[in-house]
């Protein structure tokens, strides 16, 4: 097996860097194009390579960079020349917009009972390269795969790949590589690390996203990227994918089509429900340790590397990113191109990753070689202060990340203890307001039958009117606990009627406390349209405060009015002066300690007058405390 590469500079024929009369002599050559000069110079190259070299099978690819051994290039041409003793080479290509269809057809045509690897480019921006690598295992889950979706200089307008002398906008184009003696290996790098937490896609159809945590993928990159990056997507925010776990490997999937309804398509599928995290380049991984890109291949003989290497890298670390190509070229001759999704197979499975550095090494030699050991062992590494100045930023990130991953983990335990300890207080309340009714109506009943057969009793009265206030703090209990789980439907109810019956209920404590109760209404017959459980919330927390709080001897006015819009309902004494009526309504908050209660009631009645549009009305001083309520006429 024999290699040459080189960078070709169109201002000569191709004559002039190959020997073409001793390629002409071969039978197996494959000549790979990698173009980042567009669409006119990758026709005029392949033109002259079917011409002069009629007999190679020949691909190419628009690129963002490519990659000569040591060397990284942006907006040059990259060929590579592979001539095989022993490996027969056949290639397809499919011209069409179905990317399961496209990877299906292009496998039925290429495999064959020998072959070693296929080695496949697709268009990037109309390609869904998840569905094609799914149609390519339809046929067959076990051959290699490498490769990648062609690039445009980042922007996302027009790729192109060819076979042969044409050249096509969509589908995919490939070999195999049929071979007894072939030895394939390949591995991959990431080196992208997941930041922030977890986000949920909601709505996505294949790799068409419309949602993220309920915004627009768009306003989502607007959110956490800023809105420069959002209005330049795809072309910028590549560098920062979101990943996701995908056959227990991390997965980058990165932008390529921005959307007019704030949509994403994305170079992969997601799914709804996946949990997705925003990921950025951990310079310090890729700097630190170059060799462990080469792990899987220090202990084979390698006669070629084909580097298949995502946009994203090249771009997040334009001027280090030979650091991880150079330990490749020390093993031997290195080619490749910066793609907008790499092609990657492990384990019966065809992945399409993003952000990764994909590797394809290839010998026809069967012994293992110590000298390509040493080699790896001794790969030096690149320091540099710029590269110094990176790593740094890089393991300030990830430490900060995991204080925060160490933090959320805390807060989720104590997140955990408190929806447990808040579980188990509403199962006591329930059950404390369960058990609590059975007394209350017994010795309620007891009463009743002690005042039927006696003689009226100071004492059973004072008890009656205690019983009264602890009837109606049970029921404010009661109304706490089923709130959420019972539905409270409405009813049109007389409020006149209404009011007067609560009135009667606590005749008898206002009396015990020395005051006299007085109900005024306009009208005899008020309908409003409420629940009576939320309505007696009302007027009864009301009718308690105002027992609490009036001075003895007085008289508490509850009057009822009409006018054209609205009842209005208010409870009015003379008593204690409410100094912070913006208060009163907050749970808990009570203006004299030396009163009983737990500061509930005007909270409770706030929350149900606000879910029914009633307006509360307070007003407070020396002479009077009066608070209205307005209800709404019904027309």
């Amino acid at each position: 097996m024999a290699i040459e590469t080189f960078n070709f500079d169109f201002k000569n024929s191709i004559k002039d860097d190959i020997d073409i009369s001793y390629i002409n002599q071969k039978k197996n050559v494959l000549i790979q194009v990698f173009c980042g000069q567009g669409k006119e110079k990758l026709q005029n190259i392949i033109n002259e390579i079917t011409t002069l070299l009629p007999t190679a099978i020949c691909l190419g690819s628009t690129t963002d960079g490519e990659i000569q051994n040591q060397n990284v290039y942006t907006e040059q041409t990259v060929i590579s020349i592979s001539i095989f003793d022993d490996t027969k080479i056949k290639s397809f290509f499919i011209d069409n917009n179905y990317s399961f269809n496209n990877g299906e057809v292009l496998a039925k045509n290429l495999i064959q009972d020998d072959t070693k690897v296929l080695i496949v480019f697709t268009d990037g921006t109309t390609t869904n390269g998840e569905e094609f690598l799914k149609g390519i295992s339809s046929v067959n889950d076990k051959i290699i795969v490498a490769g990648g979706m062609a690039g445009d200089n980042g922007d996302f307008i027009q790729t192109y790949i060819s076979c042969g002398n044409e050249i096509f906008t969509n589908g995919a184009v490939g070999v195999s590589l049929n071979s007894d003696v072939l030895n394939v290996y390949n591995d991959y790098s990431f080196n992208w690390s997941p930041i922030g937490v977890g986000h949920t896609v909601n709505k996505v159809v294949k790799n068409r996203v419309y949602s993220i945590d309920n915004m627009t993928p768009v306003e989502f990159y607007t959110k956490y990227l800023g809105e420069d990056v959002a209005i330049a997507l795809p072309a910028t925010g590549i560098e920062f994918p979101l990943i996701i776990y995908k056959n227990a490997i991390q997965v980058a999937r990165a932008v390529i089509a921005k959307h007019d309804d704030g949509s994403l398509s994305f170079a992969g599928n997601l799914e709804a429900g996946d949990s997705v995290r925003l990921g950025f380049g951990n310079a310090e991984m890729i700097m630190n340790n170059p060799q462990n890109a080469l792990k899987n291949f220090c202990d084979v003989e390698v006669e070629t590397f084909f580097l298949y290497s995502c946009m994203a890298r090249r771009r997040y670390m334009p001027g280090l990113i030979q650091v991880e190509v150079e330990p490749f070229t020390r093993l031997a001759p290195t080619v490749g191109f910066f793609t907008y999704g790499e092609f990657y197979h492990a384990n019966c499975s065809n992945e399409l990753l993003n952000q990764t550095l994909t590797a394809l090494a290839l010998s026809e030699k069967s012994e293992k070689s110590e000298k390509k050991i040493n080699k790896c062992e001794e790969i030096p590494k690149n320091k540099n202060e710029y590269a110094t100045t990176i790593q740094a930023l890089t393991h300030l990130i990830q430490r900060s990340i995991g204080d925060l991953e160490i933090q959320a983990l805390k807060l989720e335990k104590e997140k955990r203890f408190s929806q447990e300890l808040l579980k188990k207080q509403k199962l006591f309340m329930n059950h404390a307001v369960h058990e609590t009714i059975t007394p209350l109506t017994a010795i309620m009943n007891n009463i009743e039958l002690y005042e039927m057969n006696n003689k009226p009793n100071i004492y059973m009265s004072n008890v009656e009117a205690s019983m009264k206030n602890v009837f109606n703090i049970y029921d404010d209990l009661s109304y706490i606990v089923k709130k959420d789980q019972v539905d409270y439907p409405k009813h049109k109810l007389n409020l006149v009627d209404f009011i007067q019956s609560r009135i009667d209920f606590f005749m008898q404590v206002a009396n015990q406390n020395k005051l006299n109760l007085i109900f005024t209404s306009f009208s005899n017959e008020l309908i409003v349209n409420i629940n009576e459980t939320k309505l007696q919330r009302i007027i009864d927390n009301n009718i308690t405060n105002a027992i609490k709080y009036t001075h003895s001897n007085e008289s508490i006015n509850v009057v009822l009015e009409k006018n054209t819009k609205e009842y209005i309902l208010y409870f009015s004494s003379k008593s204690i002066h409410i100094q912070y009526p913006h208060k009163v309504f907050e749970a808990y908050y009570r203006e004299s300690h030396k009163e009983e209660g737990f500061g509930l009631g005007l909270n409770l009645v706030k929350k149900i007058c606000d879910e029914e549009n009633i307006k509360i009305t307070l007003d407070s001083n020396d002479l009077k405390t009066k608070f209205s309520y307005s209800f709404r006429v019904d027309s």
